[in-house]
């Protein structure tokens, strides 16, 4: 996946925009999943205090997340970029947020369904 990727944003562009790229990648997964455990964190909030804060830290989340997709879509085409930033939005928030900092309990068949959204990913950066 990175390869095609890779070589989408280099072909035109060179070696520096491809790091750009993945740079643009990795902020992207990050803030959607800041984007999405504040949103979670908001709804278990005890008041509205807490509610509000996590609304705030979301949005501003998903707004870079937005901001990270517009940077990524200067090097990359949208049929590509869309599909996966989407699908390793998924991926992110599901191990990182929801197993890993929520503790929440993903059945095999979700695990699989990760899976193959990561193949689904790696066919569309090819």
């Amino acid at each position: 996946m990175w390869g095609s990727i890779k070589g989408l944003a280099s072909s035109s562009l060179g070696s520096r925009s491809s790091v750009i790229v993945l740079a643009l990648l990795v902020a992207n997964v990050i803030f959607n999943v800041v984007s999405n455990a504040g949103f979670k964190l908001s709804a278990a909030g005890p008041n509205w205090r807490v509610f509000l804060y996590w609304q705030v830290i979301g949005n501003l989340a998903g707004f870079i997340t937005v901001l990270t997709l517009t940077g990524l879509l200067k090097y990359i085409p949208l049929h590509v970029a869309f599909p996966v930033t989407t699908g390793l939005a998924v991926i992110g928030v599901q191990i990182f947020a929801s197993a890993m900092y929520f503790h929440e309990s993903i059945s095999q068949a979700q695990w699989m369904g990760a899976l193959l959204v990561t193949f689904g990913i790696i066919l569309m950066g090819a």
